[in-house]
């Protein structure tokens, strides 16, 4: 069960459009290390972890990505705000524009949907935080290459709260896969 506060994680106040940087932005929506396939992944590798603690850490986890998917739709909804047809045009959000308007859909920056075929979940603890450590690492460059590409400081304070993240999910992860192999390597005595 989740509890839903109406507010984002990190304030989102965009005050000038900028489809380019949505173009590229929206793959954190719906690319392959983008956010909604980090909630899916982990919120269904959650079931097969060996403990409460692990369970409960990749259910934590999963939610909070979801919080970061809300903010990232806010930030390329905000990014497309006020945008006309020319400046779409200019930033190559054309095509995009014709498929969906300026609604926010899951996709990559090259406008390829998002897939299932994204997520890993193997039924194996340490597979799958092995996997996770991966993704958050993967996640956290594509933050860094966005913050790169980006000079709007009201774009760049979120971006760099979402990049934090990743390094906390990646810390949690290293740590549930101490515990799980460390789980493994007991010593099992039956009476």
């Amino acid at each position: 069960m989740w509890l839903y506060e109406k507010k984002l994680a990190f304030p989102v106040n965009i005050k000038k459009p900028d489809p380019r940087m949505a173009k590229l932005i929206i793959t954190q929506y719906g690319g392959a290390d983008g956010e909604l396939a980090a909630a899916l992944r982990y919120l269904s590798q959650r079931v097969t972890m060996p403990t409460g603690k692990t369970r409960a850490l990749l259910n934590d986890i999963g939610s909070e990505e979801l919080g970061h998917l809300e903010m990232v739709g806010a930030i390329c909804t905000q990014l497309l705000e006020g945008a006309d047809c020319k400046l779409l045009k200019e930033a190559g959000y054309d095509t995009s524009y014709v498929e969906h308007g300026v609604g926010v859909y899951p996709q990559n920056a090259a406008g390829v949907p998002f897939s299932a075929a994204y997520l890993q979940s193997k039924g194996d603890p340490i597979t799958d935080l092995t996997e996770n450590l991966a993704a958050e690492q993967k996640a956290k460059k594509t933050y860094e290459y966005l913050i790169d590409m980006c000079d709007d400081p009201d774009v760049l304070e979120p971006l760099r709260f979402l990049r934090e993240r990743e390094i906390v999910h990646l810390q949690r992860f290293g740590e549930a896969l101490e515990m799980v192999r460390d789980l493994r390597n007991e010593k099992k005595i039956f009476y």
